[in-house]
């Protein structure tokens, strides 16, 4: 095989997984009735003036499975980090005690949990789009090899290969949006 090839292949294939790990970091934050330190990690504090990540302000555990327990570094920051939570639109209802900051992560409805299944599905597709978009990127450079000089047959191999890499990353994609629908569906 030609090392441009390899090399086009190899990029290729970093790239896919690339996009099935961003996919699966978004659908960590699809909750699934169970409290979780990641279901905020999204939320930014006002540290002084500037926006940081909740982790880095704060300790963020389970008390149990439906609460959330989380201890800032410095008491005053106990306001700020309430104020992010609820701003931060995620459904929960701070309860700040003056020593810690606690999240009773409500039961979801099966509505709620419909509309998760639909967000996750929308995570998925997103994930699909992405390995497409690369596959496409991958075959206009295995043409472009081709009209540098690279043999036929080679530029064949290199399609199917790429064809491979993208059957099994949406076999992959299938199966994690697969075990996320059973996992939210499970009261």
């Amino acid at each position: 095989m030609d090392d441009r090839v390899k090399k086009m292949l190899d990029e290729t294939k970093s790239k896919m997984d690339k996009a099935i790990t961003h996919m699966e970091s978004e659908l960590t934050k699809v909750r699934a009735g169970k409290a979780t330190p990641s279901l905020l990690d999204s939320v930014r504090v006002d540290y002084y003036g500037s926006m940081m990540p909740l982790s880095q302000v704060a300790n963020v555990n389970n008390a149990d499975a439906r609460t959330l327990v989380i201890q800032p570094w410095e008491k005053a920051m106990l306001g700020p980090i309430e104020k992010a939570i609820t701003l931060a639109n995620l459904g929960f209802n701070p309860q700040n005690d003056g020593v810690l900051v606690r999240i009773a992560v409500p039961a979801l409805t099966e509505d709620r949990r419909k509309d998760l299944v639909k967000r996750a599905k929308t995570e998925a597709e997103s994930g699909r789009v992405a390995i497409r978009t690369i596959r496409k990127d991958a075959m206009e450079a295995g043409k472009a090899l081709l009209k540098a000089g690279l043999p036929e047959d080679e530029a064949k191999d290199c399609e199917t290969r790429v064809q491979k890499l993208t059957d099994e990353c949406s076999v992959k994609i299938d199966k994690l949006i697969e075990l996320k629908e059973k996992d939210i569906m499970t009261v």
